[in-house]
């Protein structure tokens, strides 16, 4: 099995129990003469199965990823690189969004009302937001390829 597929079977998995835990939760109290919805107990040991084989997946998925080089660091690393470069994407963004004054009222209705002035340079913080998007894009793309290419360790 791929990487990649391993992926989506943790999705799944975690959506699954998810789903279970919600009709667990509707089910766990009903009015008395009337029977539950579904039976909780057996939901709760179905989600305990799901449960095992999602953690049997994070533990295949995280040794393939410590285990599996690329650009000549681990996937793992490179994992890392791509969730940080989301964070500054989004806070470079933000920034310059809220030094243009996006969502906010761009104009003056009254010569009296104070004006506005950005305090952060929004030009070059939008450069800096495109260059973190390449640089995002590209490690995304490597991680996808490494996902399709590398056999999930056991």
């Amino acid at each position: 099995m791929k990487l990649a597929e391993a992926l989506a079977l943790r999705a799944d998995a975690a959506r699954r129990v998810a789903q279970l835990r919600t009709r667990v939760v509707a089910s766990a109290r009903y009015q008395e003469g009337e029977a539950p919805a579904e039976d909780p107990a057996s939901l709760l040991a179905e989600a305990g199965e799901v449960l095992g084989e999602l953690e049997e997946l994070i533990r295949r998925i995280n040794r393939t990823n410590a285990a599996t080089s690329v650009d000549g660091r681990s996937l793992t690393d490179a994992l890392a690189r791509r969730d940080v470069l989301r964070l500054r994407h989004a806070l470079v963004t933000s920034a310059a969004d809220a030094a243009a004054g996006e969502g906010q009222r761009g104009f003056r209705q009254l010569r009296s009302e104070l004006k506005m002035i950005p305090a952060l340079p929004v030009a070059e913080l939008r450069r800096q937001a495109d260059d973190l998007a390449r640089q995002l894009r590209e490690v995304d793309t490597l991680i996808q390829r490494t996902n399709w290419e590398v056999d999930l360790l056991d």
